[in-house]
């Protein structure tokens, strides 16, 4: 579809492909591009879930620093919205999402993948947030989002030091989910977006919706977020269906309805 960003779709997977050689720089163009195929596959009801994927060789090694370096305070302060509605995107799809990582997922690659549910790493991925090394700090969600994935005392000590994690320690602290032999992450992240393939799509939207909404309020908020959606699914013809196939011991049939 894009340039640099492409969508593929087969067996109710969408995989999101980056592919601007030959480090998956996101630049501005990428970053619009990613948005959009964010947007397509958030839409398509044939798209039970997503996979995030850079190719064999790296996920995204960063912002594009010489796209960056030329930008004022003036030009930042309006491309930074941007950029995060650009990541935030992918974050707000409402289908299972995973990120398929290998090689390097550094900075906005980092960033990216925070956005995901689920996170696939291969076992030589490098994963981090190096930008105070550059003098200035994570701006596409590394200082919101990856304190809630492994707590604000480790994300500080990423963030303040800047240095990468090795698959072995991302898996310790929860940054990534599963570690896979490197040539076996698309797979291992195919099978996972299977689980998902044929199941009650617009009840895994309300969980997600649910889980993501209630984390950022707190307790009595998100139990009245989850009574809503829980409410509202008695309305679909999935929940009927799902219901039904229990009492009759057999297999439900989802259509989305």
């Amino acid at each position: 579809m894009g340039e640099f960003v492409r969508v593929e779709i087969s067996e109710h997977i969408a995989t999101i492909r980056l592919d601007r050689p030959k480090m998956n720089a996101l630049n501005r163009q990428v970053q619009e591009e990613i948005a959009e195929a964010a947007r397509l596959v958030d839409a398509d009801p044939n798209t039970h879930a997503v996979i995030v994927y850079g190719g064999e060789r790296v996920f995204a090694a960063g912002a594009d620093i010489k796209e960056m370096a030329v930008m004022s305070y003036a030009d930042m302060a309006v491309h930074s919205r941007t950029l995060q509605d650009c990541f935030t995107a992918v974050a707000r799809i409402g289908k299972p999402v995973i990120a398929a990582i290998t090689g390097y997922a550094l900075g906005g690659g980092c960033e990216l993948a925070l956005c995901a549910d689920f996170r696939v790493a291969g076992q030589s991925a490098k994963l981090g947030q190096p930008e105070i090394t550059l003098g200035i700090i994570p701006g596409a969600g590394g200082t919101q989002r990856l304190p809630r994935l492994v707590g604000p005392a480790k994300a500080k000590e990423l963030i303040f030091t800047g240095r990468h994690v090795d698959a072995a320690e991302a898996l310790a602290i929860g940054l990534v989910d599963r570690v896979v032999p490197d040539g076996e992450v698309y797979t291992a992240a195919l099978e996972l977006a299977a689980t998902f393939a044929g199941g009650p799509v617009t009840a895994v939207r309300a969980a997600k919706l649910a889980i993501d909404h209630g984390l950022e309020a707190d307790l009595d908020t998100g139990l009245e977020i989850e009574r809503l959606q829980f409410s509202g699914l008695f309305a679909t013809q999935d929940a009927r269906e799902g219901m039904t196939a229990f009492a009759e011991k057999r297999r439900p049939k989802f259509t989305g309805h």
